[in-house]
Parts: C-alpha cells; structure tokens; sequence
C-alpha cells in the first residue's frame, strides 16, 4: 500500500480483500470523526459511537461513490446517521451530553462567569436553528468541511447546502443575545 493511495483506492482495495486499506481509511479519518461525534454527544458517548460508525462504514463501503477520493465527507454522513439513530433509541431519561465544549475556538482565559453566558447564549441560539441549518454550520464551521462536502455529507446538493448555511448564519447573527455577544468578544479583543 503506498501512502499517496486516496481513500477511493483504498476502499477498492479493502473491497478486493485487502484488510489492512480499511483501517489506513480509519487511522486517517478517526481524530476528526471522533471529534464530531463527541462534540455532538459527549466524549463517553462518542467512543461508543464511533464503534458503531466503523463497522456501518465498513458494511456499506460497496456503496461508496469512488469518484470522490476524499472519504472523509462520506465518513461524517454515516457518523450523522449514527448519531441519528442514537438519539432516535435514547430513552428519554437519560441526560443530554454536556455540551459546555461546543465554543471551544473561544478565549480560554476569559472569566468563568463571562463563558458560561456565551456558551448558554450559543447553546440557545444554535437550538433555534433547524436541524439542517445546524448540522451545515456545524461540520464547516467546526468540522473544517467545504459547503459542498458539508452537503455530500448530509445527502444535499451543494446548492441547498449553500442555501441552509446562509439561513444559519443569518439566524445566527439575528438570534436573541448573539448582538451582545459579538461585542463582547469585540471588547475583549480591543483591550
């Protein structure tokens, strides 16, 4: 296996019997898929999960699209489903993951106070949009997607997911307390 196979190739591989293609597709993609799931579910939650993700992708690899040699959009659609399905099956006692991570880009020196309000703010305001608005926010904004990658991954055209990201962020700077927010961080920044 040489190290410049795209992972188009290495799933190809992986489908003719080569065992070890599949996991170089893991070892490539499993930081960032991971990230995503336990930015959405929890760290304890995500190990769980991204189990789950490996062996879905693993079953389904015959019907990855290999014109893409990029898997890794593919790999966050199927770990979308998967979160989908846990969330679907969660009892509804159980506790939310606490999601306190989700403005992880943010100062980490601010004062404790200062980021419990911004990220309740944030928290409040991303619930506001719909699912689709979030989840095209989301993998671009934190996952590093392009918007058409984003989309692919979300089973949308690029258009639509150029549409949803448009809403979001409009939403989003529209949203009860984002105004403040922003100038907050503004002063801050100013000082």
């Amino acid at each position: 296996m040489t190290p410049d196979s795209d992972d188009a190739e290495l799933i190809a591989r992986s489908l003719d019997g080569d065992g070890n293609a599949f996991v170089e597709v893991v070892r490539r993609h499993e930081a960032a898929v991971g990230a995503y799931l336990a930015r959405r579910a929890g760290r304890a939650t995500a190990e769980d999960l991204l189990g789950e993700v490996w062996v879905a992708a693993f079953t389904s690899r015959a019907s990855y699209d290999r014109s893409f040699p990029d898997a890794g959009p593919w790999l966050f659609g199927v770990a979308h489903n998967t979160l989908r399905r846990h969330w679907r099956t969660r009892r509804d006692e159980e506790p939310l993951a606490d999601m306190s991570d989700m403005a992880s880009g943010w100062d980490p020196w601010a004062a404790v106070d200062d980021r419990v309000d911004a990220e309740s703010v944030l928290r409040r305001a991303l619930a506001l949009l719909r699912p689709q608005q979030r989840e095209i926010l989301t993998l671009v904004a934190w996952e590093d997607l392009t918007v058409a990658d984003a989309g692919r991954a979300l089973g949308m055209p690029p258009g639509t997911a150029r549409r949803h990201l448009h809403e979001a962020r409009t939403a989003l700077r529209n949203a009860p307390g984002m105004a403040l927010l922003a100038g907050h961080h503004t002063l801050k920044e100013a000082n």
